[in-house]
């Protein structure tokens, strides 16, 4: 796993999106995270934090699992509205299993500063 650091001001403007994604979402639904993700072809599946009874996944792995359910065939990028310091492991997987070795995971505070980019 790799983690930097990134300058919020080279973002590309694609991955700048997702985060306002994610944190809208994050907002909206006032869940512990918000989640955004691109496919290969560009279309984007935001999600927030699921925690029911029976079923509990997190942003990330909500945001990967619709975009399956969609159809898509990869992924460009992920991202990730939240307090923890990190991405998790099974989150890192999720995407690592769609988008492949080396997708990033782009991971944002709640005001949505980019905090690093955590890779596999």
């Amino acid at each position: 796993m790799l983690i930097r650091m990134s300058d919020a001001a080279q973002l590309d403007p694609e991955d700048r999106k997702i985060i306002t994604l994610a944190r809208s979402a994050r907002a909206r639904n006032g869940v512990a995270e918000g989640a955004a993700v691109r496919d290969e072809t560009g279309r984007t599946y935001v999600a927030g934090t699921v925690a029911l009874d029976s079923l509990q996944l997190s942003a990330v792995r909500t945001a990967v699992a619709m975009a399956v359910a969609s159809g898509a065939k990869s992924l460009e990028a992920a991202a990730v509205v939240t307090e923890a310091e990190t991405a998790t492991d099974e989150d890192r997987a999720a995407v690592t299993d769609l988008g492949g070795p080396g997708t990033p995971i782009l991971l944002a505070g709640p005001d949505g500063t980019l905090r690093a980019t955590v890779t596999d």
